[in-house]
């Protein structure tokens, strides 16, 4: 196949992306792993790259996030790429309808409506455009068009906002709190029948109810959880390193000589951040 310049053009931008994913889908002189996915098998590397990006930006890894952005963008090319070839849409039909769907849930900006309005406002009129762009796909229930296969607290924090538009929720934090006492007391009965069953339903329902706690107390579940696993690996990385300089590793150490180090380390961090006073070298004479 002859060559085309539009490949080895770097400033033909997303017509040059959109080229060299169909020569790499090409039958007869493509690549044979591209050749060989379709929309299930290329689904997973879709959401393991939305999660490169996430992690980019919580670093502040802005190199980097050129980079994984350019990684989300070639997942959206290559499910466009497929549908194309399947006769259901193209690239240029993903972008006419998200541009579209921009321009009409922001009349404020694209229409006649008046950009003077809170930013809740500016939510719950959102809201209320999804709500009428659902009822047209015909989905009449509040929890309908929440996806299945998001990650389960997301999708858990996204179940619960639905049910709050329509009045199913608590008033406030409080109650939701004693609802978490409720759900603990219920999961230690289960541990205690040695019910694994029950212990796993009455787990999830504790858990679904610390999301809704989060919820009210304006708190995402995964960017807190994806905070915390940060800060307990930072954190073990250093008891292994302070294991290390004793010749020792974790395996071979204690659970109270960890606990230690691991005290010893959350204290120094705190006093790095200003939650703790500076350590008085007087005071150790």
């Amino acid at each position: 196949m002859a060559e085309n310049p539009l490949i080895n053009d770097p400033d033909a931008g997303i017509e040059r992306l959109l080229e060299i994913m169909r020569r790499l889908r090409d039958p007869q002189s493509g690549c044979p792993w591209d050749i060989e996915q379709d929309f299930s098998t290329i689904a997973p590397y879709t959401i393991e790259e939305a999660y490169e990006v996430a992690d980019a930006i919580e670093r502040q890894a802005w190199d980097e996030l050129k980079g994984e952005l350019g990684d989300l963008l070639f997942q959206s090319v290559f499910h466009a790429q497929m549908a194309q070839e399947a006769g259901h849409f193209t690239f240029q039909d993903v972008v006419r309808t998200m541009s579209n769907k921009m321009v009409d849930r922001h009349p404020h900006v694209f229409g006649d409506e008046s950009r003077d309005k809170s930013a809740d406002q500016q939510t719950r009129d959102w809201e209320t455009i999804k709500a009428a762009e659902r009822a047209g796909k015909e989905q009449k229930g509040a929890l309908d068009g929440v996806a299945a296969n998001l990650p389960a607290l997301l999708r858990a924090h996204k179940l619960q906002k639905r049910a709050a538009r329509v009045g199913f929720d608590w008033p406030d934090a409080s109650h939701v709190l004693a609802k978490i006492t409720e759900e603990a007391a219920e999961l230690e009965e289960a541990r205690d029948a040695k019910d694994a069953d029950a212990l796993e339903d009455e787990f999830g329902d504790l858990l679904f109810v610390m999301v809704n706690l989060g919820r009210h107390l304006g708190i995402e579940p995964e960017a807190a959880l994806r905070r915390t696993n940060a800060k307990f690996t930072r954190r073990f990385a250093q008891v292994e390193a302070r294991l290390a300089q004793r010749g020792k590793t974790p395996s071979d150490s204690t659970l109270d000589e960890m606990d230690a180090l691991w005290d010893e380390v959350k204290t120094e961090e705190h006093r790095a951040n200003g939650k703790l006073p500076p350590v008085d070298a007087s005071t150790d004479l």
